[in-house]
């Protein structure tokens, strides 16, 4: 057994790819996209015709709005090769508006529904883990919309978007990780910091086992992954989204990977409830510096990925 065959013993694996050509290989349940990797595969020769299709089918139409198409025909695609479910992000620039994004989820779930879509069982809409984008998600939950938060990089986002009832929500392990290690500098040691120590790995698991202590079905995927060591760290999470590159490592290695994260064993722990009105969020939030930072740096490269994908498709 391989270690990704070990990993779906305990963990549903996603794929995160925008280049869906290569999910056949992998077999994932799920898989996820953002700007960024749409940017990225729609420059390459094989998708760039998906791209010259779209703008040729809506010529007319407001940007924005092709944008979407363009998001929704990559997601088709994605979910004509995987049984599971495929997040398609909103436009990141909107992460601070709670009304936008909700009308902006509701035209790319309009655009999956006429393309045939299950959209309760087969999509996910991504959004940004602002409190406005967590109000969001609440919203879009309560009309059957199931959302996935993700630039989740705190304990009180998690805690936040839990109460709120959002269907999955995406701390990114290796962004965390990132920061840690840019901070200590020549401080850093690597061996120390790995595997359960990983300090994106340690947030993981904070949030895994406050949820299931407190019963909380909103579920908990690992994301942003650096390397295979958190990977297997976080074996036993609900889910993992990984990418291609880590993905073949998985399979290539055949070294031992044993369940690392345990509902039962949360269950046990002595672990008190929290809860968050705006106030609180927003000051929880100032308090970690490496969240504050790496939710601000994240937003900010998917709007001007946006925005390159907007100038792409002008050309």
């Amino acid at each position: 057994m391989n270690q990704l065959e070990a990993l779906r013993q305990w963990t549903t694996v996603v794929a995160d790819t925008g280049d869906f050509r290569q999910l056949a290989q992998f077999k994932p349940q799920d898989a996820t996209t953002n700007p960024s990797l749409i940017l990225k595969a729609v420059q390459k020769p094989d998708y760039r015709p998906l791209l010259d299709e779209t703008v040729a089918a809506h010529k007319g139409k407001p940007v924005d709005e092709v944008i979407d198409h363009l998001l929704v025909r990559f997601g088709t695609e994605i979910l004509s090769l995987i049984p599971g479910r495929v997040s398609t992000e909103v436009d990141a620039r909107l992460s601070f508006d709670t009304a936008a994004t909700v009308e902006r989820a509701e035209r790319i779930v309009a655009l999956y529904r006429a393309e045939g879509v299950d959209v309760e069982q087969r999509l996910l809409i991504k959004i940004a883990s602002t409190w406005e984008g967590i109000r969001a998600a609440e919203i879009l939950e309560k009309k059957g919309i199931h959302t996935n938060l993700t630039l989740l990089f705190s304990f009180a986002q998690a805690v936040a978007c839990g109460a709120a009832g959002v269907r999955l929500i995406s701390p990114f392990v290796g962004r965390i990780y990132d920061w840690y290690k840019k901070a200590a500098g020549a401080q850093w040691d690597e061996a120390a910091n790995a595997g359960a120590n990983d300090p994106g790995v340690k947030s993981v698991r904070q949030i895994y086992d406050y949820y299931k202590k407190h019963g909380i079905a909103t579920e908990v995927m690992g994301a942003s992954f650096r390397n295979t060591g958190q990977i297997a760290a976080l074996a036993g999470c609900d889910l993992l989204t990984i990418s291609p590159e880590l993905l073949a490592e998985l399979a290539g290695s055949t070294a031992p990977l044993a369940h690392a994260l345990d509902a039962s064993a949360a269950r046990d722990r002595d672990i008190p409830e929290v809860r968050y009105d705006e106030a609180a969020f927003r000051f929880a939030l100032n308090e970690d510096a490496m969240a504050t930072e790496k939710l601000a740096e994240g937003i900010r490269a998917f709007a001007a990925d946006a925005v390159k994908l907007e100038r792409l498709m002008g050309a």
